[in-house]
């Protein structure tokens, strides 16, 4: 075995998943595999695997998850399926192994699809001009509004989730993930309370959630992680969103919940500087729209009718939510199961998410 497979041992069987491949993938069967790991991401394990001429993204959990629902493969496969024959712009996926004795982990590969994911600099080319940058924000809100626009049950989700009372099992479920990881890192009395007013925003509505739910009563496929950072674009002739990636935490639901967590990402001039927040601090610069443009935008795109001072529960949802998340995976640094520098980070980084969310409780 060499340096190179013996790498990535602890994460992928080099040489089971060869093995498992040429039984089950005729593209470059038998040609000798190569592995590189994906460092941007902190969710789910990404891997680009060639083959001879055949190229493929790997995708598996983590190690250690303690939040094993927020890391599902197999659920991210089955909404990729789901969706090849829409408009919605997503990889085709390819092979899905539920056999976790082949690498250690249920993983599934999907196509490599073209173009860029902007983080912390715009990659030449794409926003060389105002109108690309501003384009940029239009095209990552018409591709939220393709989504949501899909008929779940007419391309077989039915079961993927339960979109009544979405918002109370939201709630109910990341309280539950936080009593899970808290005993393995630090009490966050800011997140509970943060939660708590959610619960008693939603209890006050009229309806279980309905007020709340700004699409009123509409149900959508929700992305669960939908943001600058976790889409490709190719930039010729102009900015165009050409995938979707990480779909681990879709399910059915509120549309506006998608919505809430785009724009708790997207930075503006004059935001405060929160680290985690802005990994994606190019849209701060000049030309970029603003929240309030891509509120607009969507409305126009997906027919609700969007209120901006409706839209505060869905951004302390979202804070709140990344703060639990982010906490689970800071246990899994402190268990030594993980080798990602990032969660290090994350000993102030979700304290300050928990404060963040409880400030915007207060707006």
């Amino acid at each position: 075995m060499g340096e190179e497979e013996a790498r990535f041992d602890p994460l992928v069987d080099a040489r089971a998943l060869a093995r498992y491949l040429d039984r089950h993938l005729p593209e470059g069967k038998g040609e000798a595999l190569e592995l590189h790991r994906h460092m941007a991401g902190h969710s789910n394990e990404t891997f680009f695997v060639r083959r001879g001429e055949a190229e493929w993204v790997l995708r598996r959990p983590p190690r250690g998850a303690f939040l094993p629902t927020a890391h599902d493969v197999v659920r991210e496969y089955r909404v990729l399926s789901a969706l090849v024959d829409t408009p919605v712009r997503t990889p085709q996926p390819v092979l899905l192994c539920q056999d976790s004795s082949v690498i250690g982990a249920p993983f599934y590969l999907m196509e490599r699809t073209g173009g860029v994911v902007i983080r912390d600099v715009l990659p030449a080319g794409m926003g060389d001009s105002e109108p690309n940058r501003l384009r940029i924000g239009e095209e990552l809100v018409d591709a939220l509004a393709e989504i949501h626009a899909v008929d779940w049950k007419r391309v077989g989700l039915e079961g993927f989730g339960r979109p009544d009372g979405y918002l109370e099992r939201q709630i109910r479920r990341w309280t539950g993930q936080l009593a899970l990881t808290e005993p393995l890192t630090r009490p966050l009395p800011e997140l509970h309370e943060a939660g708590h007013w959610l619960e008693r925003r939603v209890k006050e509505s009229n309806g279980p959630g309905r007020e709340l739910a700004l699409g009123k009563g509409v149900d959508a496929i929700v992305h669960g992680d939908y943001k600058l950072d976790n889409v490709a674009f190719t930039p010729q002739p102009r900015p165009r969103l050409v995938a979707i990636l990480d779909w681990e935490m879709s399910t059915l639901g509120d549309p506006l919940a998608d919505v809430g967590w785009m724009l708790c990402f997207w930075r503006e001039p004059g935001d405060p500087i929160e680290f985690i927040m802005d990994e994606q601090a190019v849209t701060r610069l000049p030309g970029f729209g603003s929240r309030r443009d891509l509120l607009a935008r969507y409305r126009e795109r997906s027919g609700l009718a969007v209120r901006e001072d409706e839209l505060t529960f869905y951004l302390v949802l979202a804070v709140w939510k990344l703060a639990i998340l982010l906490e689970g995976s800071y246990a899994r640094h402190l268990t030594g199961v993980t080798d990602d520098p990032f969660f290090a980070q994350m000993e102030q980084g979700v304290p300050a998410l928990a404060r963040r969310a409880l400030a915007l409780t207060r707006l």
